[in-house]
């Protein structure tokens, strides 16, 4: 029998939907690996058991007559030790399948078209790099993989393409990954997973597959924005109020934000060493910790760099970084990630020899290239007494120079010399 007439009979049969993405068909293949497996070994079960009943059932007349009971058989060691070591090697085998499975699906190839997503009761708001976005659907481009950087306004949720087989937890002050590669254009339907509040089944969106002349016909619209009324209300023409009215790309936008919040006193765009780390090449480099280890610079450190600095602290670099919780919302904690990302090609300087400079020691006096007497001249005392002569040229500015601004404040000249408020 043909496997992919045997794949479409077991689809039917479990009432599973269309496979419309890259990894769809690997996760059905898994899950009907195991669902035959359980339903073989179930059925074995039931069939054994009901031999047992048969073969092995209470005969009175037995008993009656005085015959004697058969004697028992004891099964062999290697039969129970095979059914146990079977049993575990299926169990791995899941674990080894399932566990590819789960790295293929958060670890996103290189060149993926981002979209940053945010869950909110009960709506799914969209916004791409470019400046567009969209409430309650979705729209990404066929045969090039999309990656979903989520978080969450309010309470937790879930985000779910079932055509897909994807679905990812949705959590407030974090920000979670998640890849797919739709291969043919498409309209696909999105579901919250998770219990969210009264209209949790109200929750829902779609992600609309378009080809790449028609994606790029409709990033090329003019207005910049797409807006989808929620299924159980209707909901404001702006995704988002981080956004203007008129497009602007998230990275200029992480721009203003950085330069709104303070974060350019202590971070450098341009690879400069500074307070803190520099954000030329950060995205995706190596971090060496206080402490020892290393963790890479991904969306979901550098978010939780801004929301607890402690954590996982970069050494080389003073704790003074506050904590950003409750301050950034989540429309610019994207745009800050954008902005840092977009320098990732910049070179800088490496982040394991970014550290503060040492305090400059002061050799003493007499020392090598060290003057023994000051560089200065020192003033003379100034004499006291309404009568005693000022010093000839101390002090004084030479001919033909500018003389000195004008003295600001009340100035109180007495028998001991300058008194009161002295303001220049």
């Amino acid at each position: 029998m043909n496997p992919a007439t045997v794949t479409n009979w077991l689809r039917t049969m479990l009432f599973l939907p269309p496979e419309s993405s890259s990894v769809a068909a690997s996760i059905d293949h898994l899950h009907m690996f195991v669902i035959l497996t359980t339903m073989i070994g179930s059925a074995g079960i039931g069939l054994m058991a009901l031999l047992f009943i048969l073969r092995y059932r209470h005969r009175g007349e037995d008993l009656a007559a005085g015959r004697a009971p058969e004697t028992q058989k004891t099964t062999p060691a290697w039969v129970e030790w095979g059914i146990a070591g079977g049993l575990f090697s299926l169990f791995f085998a899941w674990w080894v399948i399932g566990f590819g499975q789960y790295v293929r699906v958060r670890v996103a190839p290189e060149d993926t078209y981002d979209v940053y997503v945010t869950g909110k009761q009960w709506m799914w708001k969209f916004a791409y790099p470019d400046g567009h976005h969209s409430i309650s659907r979705i729209y990404v481009p066929a045969g090039r993989p999309v990656k979903l950087i989520l978080t969450s306004r309010d309470v937790i949720h879930s985000f779910f393409v079932p055509d897909f087989r994807l679905k990812q937890d949705v959590i407030p002050g974090r920000y979670t990954t998640l890849w797919f590669e739709a291969p043919s254009p498409g309209h696909h339907e999105i579901l919250c997973a998770e219990y969210c509040g009264a209209n949790h089944s109200t929750m829902r969106a779609e992600l609309v597959v378009l080809g790449p002349t028609d994606f790029a016909r409709w990033l090329q619209r003019g207005d910049g924005s797409t807006t989808t009324p929620s299924p159980a209300r209707q909901e404001p023409t702006i995704a988002t109020e981080l956004g203007p009215s008129q497009p602007m790309s998230l990275v200029r936008l992480g721009e203003a934000v950085a330069a709104q919040q303070g974060c350019l006193r202590c971070h450098t765009l341009d690879g400069s060493p500074h307070i803190g780390p520099t954000w030329a090449g950060l995205y995706g480099a190596k971090i060496p910790l206080q402490g020892g280890g290393e963790l890479t610079a991904d969306e979901a450190y550098l978010t939780e760099s801004m929301m607890d600095p402690l954590a996982h602290h970069h050494a080389g670099f003073q704790t003074v970084m506050p904590s950003y919780l409750g301050r950034l919302r989540p429309p610019e904690v994207a745009a800050l990630l954008a902005l840092i990302k977009s320098l990732r090609e910049v070179r800088g300087q490496d982040v394991r020899e970014l550290s503060l400079p040492p305090p400059e020691v002061t050799p003493p006096a007499g020392a090598i290239g060290q003057p023994t007497q000051p560089s200065l001249p020192l003033l003379q005392p100034i004499p006291r007494g309404p009568d005693a002569p000022l010093p000839a040229t101390q002090g004084l500015p030479p001919p033909g120079a500018q003389p000195w601004p004008p003295m600001r404040g009340r100035v109180d000249v007495g028998a001991d010399g300058v008194q009161g408020d002295e303001k220049r």
